[in-house]
């Protein structure tokens, strides 16, 4: 061995090692690179996010109404919340269009559920991890899908934690509760029961806390299955029970491999697509994103897409956070759409781009 294979040798294996206890982006072939997958396109995308320069926007979510709901005075069919984790929470028309603005600090990854009475009205609630100095922990909007007027979303509170750096977040339902999951990002778990007291606010019961065991971030529920889904970023995708009585019990669905999901492993939501569910993966290292189908016995692997140029819109690479919702959403999107965030925008900052679920559906022959 030469002294250079042997310097070499030593690089690689401190790297490895370092892998489990610190973020490193990027393991394809260097910033912007794509992997191999079935090419599809955006159809539309969002304005760049406010804040200049590198990391703004993070993470998506997409809710949907089955009749038009008032935003800041205008008629939607629905809307995707979309984080500037330097700055606060975006609320897009599903043409992409900003309908509010909330500069609510450093916002990192948001979620929405229905299910909760505030005030004897049914609302959508948004939650979100922040990391802003001396409220870090998860914070809690709503909006009222029956609001007239200057309805928009507003903030409702706060759920505390012990959680320094909250990271990945996401809502669950089970049975009749509504449960709020925080993911740190030294690897973190935090499962708590939101609920409403009698003046309104939000209270929340702490009902989990296990160790992941390094960086995480993205998480997905599947009620259907009583599955939580978690990225450990240089590790690979983990199952967990929504139990929280499972405690830190898992089974690894997809360790970190080439052509599969390559480090980091960011960003995870589920679709329902009418029998089927899939849950979708961002792989970082290479811009592409796993599939698996979940409705069966055991997660099964369908294949990666990738998002390339076209429509007039440019692809995505370095994706951090992504959110799916299926069925029809709007008339632009009748089956379903994916929001993607995009690392490397064409013109200006970070954004949003949205893909048709029937062009990811066709390309991988689900």
């Amino acid at each position: 061995m030469t002294v250079r294979t042997l310097l070499l040798t030593v690089a690689a294996t401190a790297l490895l090692t370092a892998c489990a206890t610190r973020e490193v982006d990027y393991q394809g072939e260097g910033e912007g690179f794509v992997g191999q997958g079935a090419p599809v396109h955006a159809v539309l995308e969002t304005p760049s996010v406010g804040t200049a320069g590198e990391d703004a926007a993070d993470d998506p979510a997409v809710w949907a109404s089955t009749r038009e709901v008032t935003v800041n005075g205008r008629q939607v069919e629905g809307w995707v919340a979309g984080t500037d984790k330097k700055a606060g929470l975006y609320i897009y028309g599903l043409e992409g269009q900003i309908l509010q603005f909330l500069p609510e600090g450093l916002l990192n990854n948001v979620d929405v559920v229905e299910g909760l009475v505030i005030g004897d009205r049914p609302m959508v609630v948004l939650g979100a991890s922040d990391r802003t100095p001396g409220k870090t922990g998860i914070a809690l909007y709503v909006f009222d899908p029956a609001g007239t007027g200057d309805n928009g979303v507003r903030p409702w509170g706060t759920i505390a934690t012990d959680v320094v750096e909250p990271y990945g977040f996401c809502f669950a339902r089970r049975g009749g509760e509504t449960h709020a999951i925080l993911v740190g990002h030294e690897g973190e778990l935090r499962q708590f029961v939101l609920s409403v007291d009698g003046a309104g606010q939000p209270s929340a019961r702490l009902v989990r806390r296990a160790e992941i065991g390094s960086i995480s971030e993205g998480c997905a529920s599947d009620e259907a299955t009583d599955a939580l889904y978690i990225a450990e970023e240089n590790v690979g995708l983990w199952r967990y029970s929504l139990d929280p009585s499972t405690g830190a019990a898992r089974t690894l669905v997809q360790p970190v491999a080439p052509g599969v999901l390559v480090a980091d492993a960011e960003g995870l939501t589920i679709l329902e697509d009418g029998d089927a569910r899939y849950l979708i993966g961002s792989s970082q290292g290479d811009s592409t994103f796993p599939v698996w189908r979940i409705d069966g016995a055991a997660p099964e692997y369908k294949g990666r897409f990738v998002v390339t140029d076209g429509n007039g819109v440019d692809g995505v690479t370095g994706t951090d956070g992504l959110d799916a919702l299926g069925g029809r959403i709007s008339g632009r999107f009748p089956e379903g759409v994916v929001v993607i965030q995009d690392d490397v925008n064409d013109i200006g900052t970070q954004n949003f781009k949205y893909v048709d679920w029937r062009d990811i559906r066709a390309a991988l022959g689900l």
